[in-house]
């Protein structure tokens, strides 16, 4: 990749600790002090107000504690970074959605015919599995695949038929239709 100024500012802020210390004490700041705030878990004063004192210490402290553990901040970064993918992923489908509206009426997908909701189907499923194969996250699944033997087939298709016949016995009786 070719380097650029915003590359090696992104790489300092990297170096600095932005986003190893820095982004995650302030999210988890953030959450924790809007919580305490939100419940009033820790009392209020006399007049009614929270404790905002005592709110941000415990804040504080509980981001400190957070960051202290690389194992949760890596987990937090994940997270965040899986979420967002999963709203660019929302994004992009409801940009090839709104493709197909007409915009005469507002968007619902009482309005559209059953082959159009299946296309909708369809465009989801491609675009997930844009997704999926960006993170790379195919090769897995086609290893998995490729090691397979027919023991394993054959013990799964076992199961999915053990699972049908006990949900066959235990499903609630369909009530009769009246003439």
């Amino acid at each position: 990749m070719v380097d650029s100024m915003f590359r090696e500012t992104i790489g300092f802020f990297e170096v600095l600790g932005l986003y190893d210390v820095i982004l995650p004490f302030l999210l988890v700041f953030t959450i924790v002090f809007a919580i305490l705030e939100k419940t009033k878990i820790l009392g209020t004063d006399k007049d009614g107000s929270t404790k905002k004192n005592i709110n941000a210490i415990v804040a504080f402290v509980s981001a400190f504690l957070v960051i202290a553990s690389t194992t949760l901040v890596s987990t937090i970064n994940e997270v965040i970074a899986n979420t967002v993918l999963i709203l660019i992923l929302i994004i992009c489908f409801m940009l090839l959605v709104g493709a197909m509206h007409t915009g005469e009426k507002e968007f619902s997908l009482e309005n559209f015919p059953a082959w159009m909701k299946f296309f909708m189907f369809l465009i989801f499923i491609g675009i997930s599995v844009i997704f999926i194969n960006a993170l790379g996250w195919f090769e897995g699944l086609l290893t998995l695949l490729n090691q397979m033997d027919m023991e394993w087939v054959s013990s799964f298709v076992f199961l999915l038929i053990m699972v049908g016949f006990v949900w066959f016995i235990v499903r609630d009786p369909s009530p009769k239709k009246k003439d």
